[in-house]
């Protein structure tokens, strides 16, 4: 039974990331709007919805292992595990520009998190206060400072004539499949993993994170297929950014999140580590590119995380 709920979770997923790729290239044609501050903003939240609800949960019944680690481990498993499959499958192109400046706030959000739980192994109602309100700094930004024009290559011209209400269907549709499809091989994956005694700080960082990074996954890989690269990379560091500033800001406005000391000094590190990981690589040779040898790097080195986390 658990295995099914696991392969539905699966399917749903696929289906919300077609969604949400298809409402995401329909809104930049028909508004003029850049794909990269779609990914960043409508896809980002969009698939950042099941952490937020795991996260939330996860608060409310007393669990904050899995609160903080859903949201720690699904930054992990985006950069660790998704986007160096998707660079495995195909070369990466990163807009210098855009990257320094998107990768400076994904850096800036973690550090502020680890700042804010070293000093009491807590993130209280302000400091969620705090991470919204850069959130919201970080999205006027993008929107203030991108480029309105952007040239939109390989699209179907007829999502030009797509209606507003088609779209936000699509959207709605894209939401539940992707909250639905997570929450059932969350479920399923974490059942499974009780059965052979898992502890809970393991199955959040590993399983219940890359269960709630599969939306991520879906929508980057269907981008891909769409030969929509601007797409996947914009939503993979908006997603990261989004799961510290809504899901954590907002999870920790609702209820005070106590920080285990093993979250601190291990996978909080381990987060900023893949962070900063993913800077050097696109400024290594073959710079501006994350080729296939640099995905495997990241694969390696999320294979290394996830062997200390069980071990």
């Amino acid at each position: 039974m658990n295995l099914a709920l696991i392969f539905l979770g699966f399917f749903l997923l696929v289906i919300g990331g077609e969604f949400i790729v298809r409402a995401s290239v329909a809104l930049s044609l028909r508004f003029n709007i850049s794909k990269f501050v779609i990914g960043m903003t409508v896809v980002s939240f969009a698939t950042s919805l099941p952490e937020l609800i795991v996260s939330i949960n996860a608060a409310l019944n007393n669990s904050p292992s899995i609160a903080i680690n859903n949201v720690v481990g699904s930054n992990i498993a985006n950069i660790g595990l998704v986007l160096a499959l998707i660079a495995l499958l195909s070369n990466i192109s990163v807009n210098e520009k855009s990257f320094r400046r998107d990768w400076s706030w994904m850096f800036f959000l973690s550090i502020m998190l680890w700042l804010f739980i070293i000093t009491d192994n807590e993130l209280d109602g302000f400091e969620g206060f705090l991470l919204i309100t850069f959130l919201v700094n970080f999205v006027y930004n993008v929107l203030k400072k991108s480029d309105s024009v952007e040239l939109l290559n390989d699209v179907d011209d007829k999502l030009k004539l797509t209606s507003n209400f088609k779209i936000l269907v699509w959207l709605f549709i894209s939401s539940l499949t992707l909250y639905f499809g997570a929450e059932f091989l969350v479920d399923g994956a974490v059942k499974f993993a009780n059965q052979i005694n898992i502890s809970e700080a393991v199955i959040s960082v590993s399983i219940v994170a890359i269960g709630t990074s599969i939306p991520e996954l879906a929508a980057s890989l269907v981008a891909i297929a769409k030969n929509e690269k601007g797409i996947s990379v914009g939503n993979l560091i908006g997603s990261n950014i989004f799961n510290i500033g809504s899901v954590l800001g907002i999870t920790a406005i609702i209820k005070d999140i106590p920080i285990a000391q093993e979250i601190i000094e291990r996978d909080i590190i381990w987060m900023i580590v893949f962070t900063v990981l993913i800077m050097v690589l696109a400024v290594l040779p073959e710079k501006n590119k994350i080729s296939k040898y640099k995905g495997l790097i990241m694969l390696l080195g999320y294979f290394v995380f996830i062997f200390l986390a069980f071990a």
